[in-house]
């Protein structure tokens, strides 16, 4: 029976059912992660692009033992949303972390909500938007 040994030293084989099974239920996005001693893997379309893999917020993650949702700055996932969760261990500490592409932050609905104005300028060219004898209720 083999065994998986998830701790601060884990390797790439140890971290790879984890890994795929997290990449699996969230519909194959790209996963990261890596123990705090060791390299790990990067994981896309169903397979290990990477099997000696570490990023910036991954080591952000276990160093500052919190989650982190940022953009990296390098590596395959520059410029990219990404979320990353620490890895602990029963006494709290980061053994490790495990990343995610963020879809959700893709999608920044605040950001949206503070240039609303300067979009409907853009698109409708006047403001308001739409103007008020081309809303919905002037058209009833």
């Amino acid at each position: 029976m083999d065994q998986y040994i998830i701790s601060a030293s884990s390797t790439t084989d140890d971290l790879t059912p984890v890994v795929m099974a997290v990449h699996l239920l969230l519909n194959r996005l790209p996963i990261t992660a890596r123990s705090r001693n060791a390299p790990g893997l990067r994981v896309e379309e169903g397979r290990v692009v990477d099997g000696h893999y570490t990023g910036p917020l991954l080591e952000a993650a276990i160093a500052e033992n919190r989650l982190k949702k940022d953009v990296p700055p390098s590596g395959p996932y520059r410029g990219v949303p990404v979320v990353v969760a620490p890895v602990r261990d029963s006494a709290g500490e980061a053994i490790g972390a495990i990343g995610v592409v963020d879809i959700t932050g893709i999608f920044d609905l605040a950001t949206l909500m503070e240039h609303q104005s300067a979009i409907l300028q853009q698109v409708c060219g006047k403001d308001p938007c739409p103007l008020p004898t081309e809303a919905i209720p002037a058209k009833r």
